[in-house]
């Protein structure tokens, strides 16, 4: 069956951090209709058990997948898609692109064979990054931290607010202070929202450390999965959140090219 071309590509996140997505999303794909969907009633997640982040994506994404028909649904979301990426895709019949933590880039840039990797604290300790370690890394050092500040601060900075600077400080001296961090040269940015506070960090490090995330590696992937099909945006993108709408979170979502927010 053909797919409409106004169909929407439906991009999850916890909050806003998959507006760093949305970016790289509209460079490769300008004209796929997207509704961005944010969770923020249940931000954040890096801090929540395994099993309630399983339950709540599935749950949602399920009662999204049947009100809006999406064509392909982007869990824009390192913790969400880390844990609950194989049971999405066990009950939704449409394909779903998740999010990893870009290890594969990040181990052919290095120059030391030190990487970062900042993430929120369930992210770090999934089976999933050791399975990338292994597979793309082995002959690396792989430094984890958990930084779960730095959500708070992104969310606050689209929403106009100036974060604590002592966030970003917090974020990369836990890193460097692990064994082997003063040799990190790059950084990977394992949670959507730390793109959107890349300058603050970057402001944290020596000259030269590179930043890397998976933002455009998951719209090459959403591109290539679609490819052959036709898209119409014949209005502005949509926004969904579970938690209240605010003046502010409009603000923030309006330079995305998202033009109404509604709670889901």
């Amino acid at each position: 069956m053909e797919i409409p071309a106004s169909s929407p590509i439906l991009l999850f996140d916890s909050g806003l951090g998959g507006l760093s997505v949305l970016s790289a999303l509209r460079k490769t794909l300008p004209e796929a209709p997207v509704i961005y969907a944010a969770d923020t009633a249940g931000l954040p997640y890096g801090e929540k058990s395994e099993a309630e982040i399983a339950a709540r994506v599935a749950g949602l994404l399920g009662r999204m997948s049947e009100r809006y028909d999406p064509r392909l649904i982007c869990i824009a979301c390192n913790t969400a898609s880390t844990i609950a990426l194989g049971m999405v895709r066990d009950v939704l019949h449409v394909p779903i692109v998740g999010t990893v933590p870009a290890i594969k880039p990040a181990a052919a840039l290095t120059k030391t064979g030190t990487i970062g990797l900042l993430g929120t604290a369930a992210t770090i300790r999934q089976r999933y990054v050791d399975d990338l370690e292994a597979q793309f890394a082995q002959d690396k050092r792989l430094i984890r931290h958990a930084a779960p500040e730095l959500v708070g601060a992104a969310e606050a900075k689209l929403r106009g607010q100036v974060p604590d600077a002592g966030v970003f400080d917090r974020a990369i001296a836990g890193m460097k202070a692990k064994a082997d961090g003063a040799e990190i040269d790059t950084v990977v940015l394992a949670c959507t929202h730390f793109p959107l506070v890349q300058a603050e960090l970057a402001a944290q490090m020596a000259a030269g450390v590179q930043f890397i995330d998976g933002s455009d590696g998951i719209a090459r992937r959403i591109a290539s999965l679609t490819q052959g099909q036709s898209f119409e945006r014949n209005r502005a993108d949509q926004a969904v959140v579970t938690g209240a709408v605010d003046e502010h979170l409009a603000e923030a979502l309006a330079p995305y090219g998202i033009g109404g927010v509604s709670r889901f």
